[in-house]
């Protein structure tokens, strides 16, 4: 049996450096870092899997940032314990984090039942960080039980985050005259909750919005879905609306088989890992040299992509030794 991992004590007992610590691990590209984070997450698993995961979404400029922490103070004062994970655009230059969440919740960064982990996209597909899935793992075994996981709302990262939460919430502004505007359908047939945010601003304006998201939603939803969507008005500033936000969260826990629905997403993670896996494997095996060279005949416009494709799967050379 391998002995324990120095971090896991310190995790389990709900030490916030530890966390830290450990998602910093987990974030790591280092081979030697990747094996043990492997190592811990083995040894962390027991004791996760029992919070409740909500990921939210919306435009730029919606208030997402504020929602939250409004959302997470109501919820940590209640007791209980909760983990953000705001996943940032990356800098190209250095690779950190642009918006810097944490600056942008000075009250629920220092509230001792709250964990804020901002963490930088690194590029991948929608700006949904690479080890988020892990990191949720972390947050949970620390004893965090609710995560709210919040998207940099970029166009793909709401079907990576939906597919690695309980329920999907998707924050939207009045006042834009078409309140539907720039809502894809695609984000609204998989969103569980809708919210106008920052109602205050405009009381009639947000009642109009809600209305018509009711009526998207009740058009976009089957009528044999066990969940009918809910469209909601909130405001950070004053607090109207958080009790009910968190109510109708709590609902559609008590509503939906959540175990089936993760068992679903994991086997979908295991599907993404093995295809990662698989493309490490095929570029190890392969000579750089000879891609960039067919890759440059594609971009010259000499050889079709799909013939270069068929060429390097019908003769694959090995790494030169």
């Amino acid at each position: 049996m391998s002995p324990a991992h120095p971090l896991a004590a310190p995790l389990l007992a709900g030490n916030r450096r530890a966390l830290a610590k450990a998602i910093t691990l987990v974030e790591s590209h280092r081979p030697e870092h990747e094996r043990e984070a492997q190592a811990l997450l083995n040894e962390l698993l027991p004791h996760a899997g029992r919070s409740l995961r909500v990921g939210l979404t919306g435009v730029p400029g919606v208030g997402k940032s504020t929602l939250i922490e409004a959302l997470g103070m109501f919820l940590a004062e209640a007791g209980h314990k909760v983990a953000v994970l705001a996943v940032d655009p990356s800098s190209k230059r250095t690779g950190g984090s642009i918006m810097g969440d944490k600056t942008r919740m000075p009250q629920l960064t220092v509230h001792p039942n709250a964990f804020i982990r901002p963490s930088p996209s690194g590029g991948t597909l929608g700006g949904v960080a690479r080890r988020t899935r892990e990191t949720i793992t972390l947050c949970e075994a620390a004893g965090y039980d609710v995560l709210l996981v919040e998207t940099v709302g970029v166009g793909q990262s709401e079907t990576q985050v939906a597919g690695m939460t309980d329920l999907f919430v998707l924050l939207t502004l009045h006042g834009a005259g078409d309140e539907l505007q720039g809502i894809k359908r695609g984000i609204m047939e998989m969103s569980d909750l809708c919210v106008v945010n920052k109602a205050d601003t405009d009381p009639r304006a947000a009642i109009r919005a809600q209305t018509e998201l009711r009526s998207a939603l009740t058009l976009l939803t089957p009528h044999d879905a066990p969940w009918r969507p809910a469209a909601l008005r909130a405001s950070a500033v004053t607090g109207e609306g958080i009790p009910e936000l968190w109510a109708k969260i709590q609902e559609y826990a008590a509503t939906v088989d959540l175990a089936a629905k993760r068992r679903a997403q994991t086997a979908v993670w295991f599907d993404d890992l093995l295809r990662e896996a698989v493309w490490r494997a095929f570029l190890a095996g392969h000579d750089p040299a000879r891609l960039r060279d067919l890759r440059a005949q594609v971009e010259r416009g000499e050889k079709a992509a799909v013939a270069a494709v068929g060429e390097v799967m019908a003769h694959p050379t090995a790494q030169p030794t």
